[in-house]
């Protein structure tokens, strides 16, 4: 049986044609050699300080935390949710190092902000008047589908398999689950931020691109 040969696709754009463009924001080695970054358009052949200064001028204020105390895989996917739906930051609750392959070198735009304990997460929130609200499929959660979230707030996910510390549900203001239909328990807390962030995002982003 013959297999079709693989077909390579390339991503990005190659060397600046014609004339330089002028502006700081660009960086003269991906102007020379191409920029095959995973970036919009929009920063194609920009440096990488450069769009991070621009996306600080439009970040949204919701926070994405996740506890990680048993180095989650699912944090990479996070962040790289977080820098999609322009999250201002994204907090490591509990041990520093965390899985990067999956956020695809996201965390090079998105900020990031570790907090040693569940604790010192909380002192952060209660210091910038962010109230917590946690995603988890616990009794007496209410339906994500029907909430209506604040506006400035910061989202908590628990480890994936156990959920939410009991010290980080009880300080919750909120806690909400989202609906599922099918036999397993809960869904990958990766896939579970994306669904809460694009909440938020339906309510307050999409009337303010």
């Amino acid at each position: 049986m013959e297999t079709e040969p693989e077909i390579e696709i390339e991503v990005g754009v190659g060397p600046w044609e014609g004339p330089w463009p002028a502006g700081e924001h660009y960086d003269p080695q991906l102007l020379a050699e191409g920029d095959r970054r995973n970036v919009v358009d929009r920063y194609r052949y920009w440096r990488l300080d450069a769009i991070v200064a621009d996306l600080d001028t439009r970040r949204h204020p919701f926070h994405v935390a996740v506890e990680n105390w048993r180095h989650d895989l699912n944090i990479g996917t996070v962040v790289r949710t977080a820098n999609a739906f322009l999250a201002a930051e994204v907090h490591i609750v509990g041990r520093r190092r965390w899985n990067r392959r999956g956020a695809m070198v996201t965390d090079r735009y998105q900020h990031i902000r570790h907090h040693p304990d569940v604790e010192a997460f909380l002192d952060w929130t209660r210091r910038h008047d962010l109230p917590l609200i946690g995603i988890d499929n616990l009794p007496g959660a209410r339906p994500l589908e029907l909430a209506v979230l604040p506006e400035r707030c910061a989202f908590l996910f628990g480890q994936e398999g156990p959920g939410l510390s009991e010290p980080a549900r009880l300080a919750c203001a909120s806690v909400y689950s989202i609906a599922q239909f099918g036999s397993t328990r809960s869904i990958n807390a990766g896939v579970a931020s994306g669904i809460a962030m694009h909440a938020w995002i339906r309510q307050y982003g999409v009337a303010n691109p």
